[in-house]
Formats: C-alpha cells, sequence, structure tokens
C-alpha cells in the first residue's frame, strides 16, 4: 500500500488553512509515518504535482489522500477523519499491536 496526501497552497501563497490543521493533527497523532508522500498542489501552478494529480483524479478538495493498493487500484479520500478511521486504524492498530507484543517485558510465553 502506497498513501499520498495533497496539501494546497492557495492563490495568494498561503497555506490551506484546512491542511494546515490536518497535517498538525497528523503528527501529533503520529501518523505522518504511514504517509509515503505529500505533494503540493498550488493553485498558482496548474503544472504543480497536487495539481495535476487532482485533475486527474476529478478532486476539488484540499487536503485530500491517495491510497493506492498492492494491485494498483486507487482510492481516494477527501475526508481526513474517514481517512484515518478506514485507513490508519488498520494500519495503526496492526503495528502498534506488534510492536506492544515484541515490547512488552511483562509477557509470559507458554
Amino acid at each position: 500500500m502506497h498513501i499520498t496526501m495533497v496539501k494546497k497552497i492557495l492563490l495568494d501563497g498561503s497555506p490551506c488553512k484546512k491542511c494546515g490543521e490536518v497535517l498538525d493533527r497528523m503528527e501529533s497523532e503520529n501518523q505522518m509515518r504511514f504517509i509515503d508522500e505529500l505533494l503540493v498542489a498550488d493553485e498558482r501552478d496548474p503544472e504543480s504535482a497536487g495539481m495535476k494529480l487532482a485533475a486527474r483524479l476529478g478532486v476539488d478538495r484540499a487536503p485530500f489522500f491517495v491510497v493506492k493498493a498492492d494491485d494498483g487500484t486507487e482510492t481516494v479520500h477527501t475526508v481526513y477523519l474517514k481517512f484515518a478511521k478506514e485507513v490508519l486504524a488498520s494500519v495503526v492498530s496492526e503495528k502498534d499491536e506488534l510492536r506492544e507484543i515484541m515490547n512488552n517485558e511483562d509477557l509470559d510465553f507458554l
């Protein structure tokens, strides 16, 4: 699985407020470690990587996330909380669970 996050820069050069809020939340919850690629959709540059991806996928909101499965299929998420619940929760719980098992000194093995 490959996860791309796209954040937006507005026409006046300022960062998208919602994008900043989502980035801050993801960093505080240690979720950025699951993001493989961070692209910028710069409204001043229609050729920016994020603008091209948004156009290809027909996305008109930011931030957005593209999850590319191992079989090549892509799923677009434009709502952070839904993305976090549906995608990151399963990733976080599996990795964190394994980490907890491997690092727990109080485990009793049979």
